[in-house]
Formats: C-alpha cells, structure tokens, sequence
C-alpha cells in the first residue's frame, strides 16, 4: 500500500498494538474471540443509518473498519493474509462480477445484473471446497432467525422450491389473509408476545421451524434434480 497514508497508518497501529511492547488486550485477542465485536458494530452502524446522524456514521464505519484490520493483521501473523490482500481480492470480484460495467456484456434490468452475479459467483465456486451444489447454499447460520428464514424463502423461490405464500396450499389458514405490512407487523409482534408469555424463545422456536423446512426444501430439491431431462 502506497498511496494511502491514512490506511497505512491504521494498519502500523494495529501492528504496534499486537507487538510485544503493545497493549495487553490486544495482544490476547483471536479471530475467534473478535468475532461478535465486528457484529456489534455492524448494529451500531445500522442505528446510525437510521438516524441520519453523519458524524456517527463516521465513527461507527470506523470501528467497523478496525475490527476489519485486526483480523487481517492476526492472519498476517499467522502468514495467512493481510489488509492488502483483502483489499485487492474483493476489488477484482467487484470487477469481475460486474462485466456490464468492466466488460462488453450488456443489461436492461436490475434482474439481470443479479443473474449475471450469480451465474458468476456459481462458476467461481464450481470444482473448489466453496461450491455451492444446492440452491439453497450460503445463507448465514448466524443470522437472526427472522432474517435467516427471508434469506431461505427468497432463494428457495428463485429455485422454484416454494410457492408465494398467498398461494401456498394451506398456507393462508397459518398466517391468515395479510392485508397490509401493518398487519403483517402487528401479527409478528404478537407471535413474539405470545411465545414470551409462555415462557418460550420466538428466536429458537423460529431457528428449530427453519431446520426442519431446509431439510424438506433440500429434498424436494434432490428430487427435482433426480428427474429425468425432457427429450
């Protein structure tokens, strides 16, 4: 890194502080121990956003980046990576994966572009340890619940494992006729409320509902690939 001065003295920083001489809770850090810190700060960044408040946008963003040096430094000690790599890695799959914008491929709609991403990511992927054999692969397993279950719907939709909910045999009976977001709010906060009063967690209840419809999902996906192709 030449032409940061800025960057180049974070990452001299987080040298230092990892030295022998440097500070004691630094030095006693792992990936492992770091990686809720890089969460927390990710929700403070989010509270930031939301309130429009720029000056702690700035900060927040900044103790993002922090935990983002720490980890490439500790990898740089264990002779794995570091900051530069990281830097130069996720700039040739921006690259790469937008040849609408660095190459010759053209695109009419935001469809499209995420087609092409994931035609790409796929490719990237095949015939390494990273592939992605099922449809369904890549979502998170730390995610909230909540988040966790949009991410599995939405890509077991585009795999055409699951209908939309307002068609879904039986569904409708479950969840009842949502009419507006409101609604719909309103509904999953009382789950939330009704699982408390019982004294259950609406988080583990909803985490042990998503593993089970993976697993169905996941099956119903193996026996689509086991179809024979039309000739």
């Amino acid at each position: 890194m030449k032409k940061n001065p800025a960057i180049n003295e974070l990452v001299k920083v987080m040298g230092r502080l990892r030295s022998p001489t440097g500070c004691p809770w630094d030095r006693e850090q792992d990936h492992r121990s770091l990686r809720f810190h890089a969460v927390e700060e990710v929700y403070e960044l989010m509270d930031a956003i939301e309130a429009g408040d720029d000056h702690e946008m700035l900060e927040e963003l900044g103790d993002l980046l922090l935990q983002i040096v720490f980890h490439c430094q500790l990898a740089r000690e264990r002779g794995a990576f570091d900051f530069e790599q990281v830097a130069r890695h996720i700039t040739d799959k921006l690259i790469r994966r937008h040849p609408h914008v660095f190459g010759n491929v053209k695109v009419t709609s935001v469809d499209q572009v995420w087609v092409n991403w994931e035609k790409i990511k796929h490719a990237e992927k095949h015939g390494t340890r990273h592939a992605r054999p099922s449809a369904l692969d890549g979502i998170p397993k730390h995610l909230p619940a909540l988040l966790r279950a949009e991410k599995l719907v939405k890509k077991a939709r585009k795999a055409g494992l699951l209908q939309k909910a307002d068609k879904a045999a039986g569904r409708t009976s479950i969840v009842g006729r949502v009419t507006s977001r409101a609604v719909l709010a309103k509904r999953l906060f009382a789950l939330a409320d009704c699982a408390q009063a019982r004294g259950w967690s609406a988080e583990e209840l909803l985490r042990h509902e998503i593993k089970r419809r993976e697993r169905a999902l996941r099956k119903r996906e193996e026996k689509q690939d086991r179809r024979p192709a039309c000739l």
